[in-house]
Parts: C-alpha cells; structure tokens; sequence
C-alpha cells in the first residue's frame, strides 16, 4: 500500500499524486497577482533576484545594453547602481555588471553552500550554447571549458532536493522548439541534454484558438503580419521550481502568427506562461486543462505584457511562504519596421500607439502567490476527496484552503476499511467545517482527539463551494 508523507512535504493538489479518489471535484490554476513593471527600458532576464546576506540587499542581473546589474531591500523596489567597471557610450556611469567583449550572461546563481569562495556564484554565459562561469562576486568572472548544447534559450535552476544544478536548454525536435535538460552535482561537468518536455497536437489547437481570439479582440495589438496559415505551437523555454517533493514548470507557449517573411524561422507571435508538474523531472502533466498562469494583455498605452510573456527564471519562496513570479512582459509584437512594411500602422494609430513606445518595448514585472496556491481542487455543490495511505502519530493536520461562501470538512478514515474512526461523527451534532481563507488553518474536530493511530490513516475531505490547495501534518 502506497503511502505519502505530509510530515516531510506539504501535499499540493497541482496533482493528484497524493490522491486515491476523487468525486465531484475540478481542478483549477490560481492566477498570480500582477504586481507591475519593476525595471523598464526594454530589458529581459533569465535569472531572478539572488539574496546575498553580506550586503542585506536583493541582488538582479539582467540583460539591458549588456548585462546590468540592479538591487533592491524589498525585492520589488529596485536601484541601478553606477559601477563604474566597464565604458560605454564614452562612460562609465553604468550599471553594466560583466565585460561586454565577452559572452553575454544568461543565468546565474549564488551558492551559499559552496566552501571555495571563488566560485560563490556561477553562471552561465553565451547565446548558442551554454558556457559555465564561476565567480567571487558575480562580477570577476572565470569561464570553464564546459558548454552544454543549447540555442538561443534555456532556463537554469539549483535543485535543493537532488542537489544538482538543472540547466532547462532548447533544442528543436519534431515537435519544433522542445525542452532538454542537462544536469551537474559540481558544476564542473554537466550530462548530455535529454528531451523532457515538448508541444503537441493539444497546443497546436489551442495555438489556433488563441490567436484567433487575440487577432479578433479589437482591445489586444495585432502584430504586424497575420497571414492566416495555420501554424504549430512550440515550447520557447521552460522555467522549473523545486517545491514540496515535486518540481512545479512554466513552460512558455510560443504562438506563432505570422512569418517574417516566409518563409522564415521567426514569427509574429504572442508568448504566454503556463504551468506543468514532475515528480522525476522527466515525466511532466500539464496543469488545469493548460490554462494560461499569466497571459497577454489588452493595450492601454501604459503597460506591459501585451505580446510575449516569459519566466525570468525559477520563482522565488519568500520566508513567509509567499510565491514571487519574475517574468519578462514584451510590448510590440513587431517593429517600426515591420508595421510600415506590412500596411499595419493604421493598428498603431488605432490604439494610439506612441512612436517612444518601441523604445521601451518590455520591463522586468512580479506576479504573487499565496504560499502552496498553483492550482487546487474546488467543488461547486458537492465533491469528496480521499487521500493515500500515512501515518499519523499525534500531529496536528493543516490545510490551506479557500472557502468563504462554502465549507469543507475533514475526516479521518481507516487506511484499510476506509471507513471513519469513531468518535468523529457524533450523532445529532455535524462536526465543525473549515470557513474562509487560509493559508495555514488547523483542523478542529469536536470532541477533540490525540490523533495517535497504530495503522496507516487517511483523509476523507468533503467540499462545498470550496477550493483546497494543500495539506500537511506538524
């Protein structure tokens, strides 16, 4: 009998991987909340802000004119400091962080656990290609002679659970442009790509509907090129959290939407974040029917994320248990050039469009989530949830769960019979429900019980108008 293990892990309901049954119950994504540009210009990233708890401050790399280098108390409120390392346009009052007559830094990271100074930070440089780097400060930078095989994207993580270093590369594939994932215990070596996660015929149609929504909703920017072919869906990166046991992905969907010119490689597109889920890192399910995490925007002059939307690596766990996404938002799915060329400033002049606009086509942006909250399981009337078999030793149980117009009760039931321990159904007297919204709640049960069981237990949730995110035992 398989069991699970809420004392080591909280148990998310992203999948059902902690589940027996399940009856009258939908999944459902939990969308982040937009918290707006942080860093404008028209800079993007592939990594996220790294503490460094020397100087007590949030430390961002990013790719501006070169790669630049900003930091923050909060994480949110960001300064551009002036370095003074590196001339450009005639100074050196710049915050650009890495010699810009080398490879371009792509990712990196800050390794508390690592004893040699020297490589406190290690990164990874190039655009085809991926070319290790290890550094004292991040910016003094020593590049190995160990490259893993990628093109132009990739997505780069340190997995605490495994301990190994995750590099999230792509290369094409029948399916088109596909994730592989290469993987290292030092840093030093890394093994050879293997494909772990691609499109197929599912993305393809949705690829269909939602450019078809997007070029019909006269409140979005059309490109400068719809041409009407009906093209494939492909998987631009993918950014990986390990999280709870499991490893939570954002793949980026590219849809295309027209060639420049065809036939080409590149397209008029619109890029949205999704969310999958591994257990292995080589097996992935898709989440809430592939419901889009964070998605374009309408145009309203003054924000970004109207076009292409993609992860700035791995979200960052705060202390507190809160979830921050970092992400890049891209304005203009074309150029100036492109919408002279192809007759389409009259979309510009629609929307009022102004020509500073392609100078500031995207700003790094933050999305939050509530601690555990990427998807749940909800009922509307009524659904049952029956988890696998654990033990249950005198622990309190918890849930996070959202139920402020329904209820949710919890029961405790033999792992073997199924059947409900006694003492927690009293006859004329319901037991008491969980009301409300919470990230940490302890269930309550009356009368109240050690809950000390000598066999395996499981957890029989009963749902009305509810969602449940997670569960655990302390």
């Amino acid at each position: 009998m398989e069991q699970i293990d809420p004392k080591t892990h909280h148990q998310l309901l992203i999948d059902d991987g902690a589940l027996e049954t399940q009856d009258g119950v939908y999944r459902v994504l939990e969308k982040p909340n937009k918290c707006g540009p942080m860093i404008r210009g028209g800079v993007q990233s592939r990594a996220t802000p790294q503490w460094n708890p020397e100087k007590n401050l949030w430390e961002w790399w990013y790719m501006g004119s070169h790669t630049n280098y900003a930091t923050s108390a909060d994480g949110e409120n960001w300064d551009l400091p002036s370095l003074g390392l590196y001339e450009y346009d005639g100074s050196r009052d710049n915050n650009i962080a890495c010699d810009p007559a080398k490879p371009r830094m792509y990712h990196i990271h800050r390794d508390e656990a690592e004893e040699d100074a020297s490589r406190r930070y290690k990164a990874l440089f190039g655009h085809n290609g991926r070319q290790l780097g290890i550094s004292p400060d991040g910016f003094d930078w020593t590049l190995l002679e160990e490259t893993i095989p990628s093109q132009d994207e990739s997505q780069f993580t340190y997995d605490p659970q495994t301990q190994q270093y995750l590099a999230f590369v792509k290369n094409g594939t029948e399916w088109g442009r596909s994730v592989w994932l290469s993987k290292s215990q030092d840093f030093r070596t890394f093994t050879e790509p293997e494909l772990i996660f691609h499109a197929d015929e599912v993305d393809w149609e949705n690829c269909r509907r939602r450019v078809r929504e997007f070029v019909d909703n006269p409140a979005y920017l059309t490109p400068p090129l719809v041409d009407e072919r009906d093209y494939k869906a492909e998987i631009y990166n993918m950014a990986v959290l390990p999280y709870a046991g499991l490893y939570v992905g954002f793949p980026t969907v590219f849809n295309p939407i027209g060639a420049i010119p065809p036939p080409a490689t590149n397209y008029t597109r619109i890029n949205q974040i999704e969310m999958s889920v591994s257990r292995d890192l080589h097996q992935w399910e898709r989440v809430a029917n592939r419901e889009v995490f964070i998605g374009v925007e309408p145009w309203r002059g003054d924000n970004y994320g109207t076009s292409q939307l993609l992860p700035a690596g791995a979200p960052v766990v705060r202390e507190d248990g809160e979830i921050w996404c970092y992400y890049n938002a891209l304005r203009l799915p074309g150029s100036r050039e492109q919408y002279r060329e192809f007759n389409r400033n009259k979309e510009l002049f629609r929307l009022g469009v102004q020509d500073e606009a392609f100078d500031d086509g995207g700003a790094l942006s933050l999305a939050k989530l509530p601690a555990d909250r990427f998807a749940a399981l909800a009922a509307d009337e009524a659904g049952q949830i029956l988890t696998k078999p654990f033990e249950l030793k005198g622990e309190d149980v918890y849930i996070n769960a959202a139920a402020t117009w329904g209820k949710i009760y919890v029961e405790i039931v033999d792992a073997q019979t199924r059947r409900p321990h006694d003492g927690f159904w009293v006859p004329g007297e319901l037991p008491e429900p969980f009301v409300g919204d919470q990230v940490r709640a302890k269930v309550q049960w009356k009368p109240k019980h050690d809950l000390v069981f000598e066999q395996p237990v499981r957890l029989r949730f009963y749902l009305h108008q509810a969602r449940l995110y997670s569960f655990w035992i302390e």
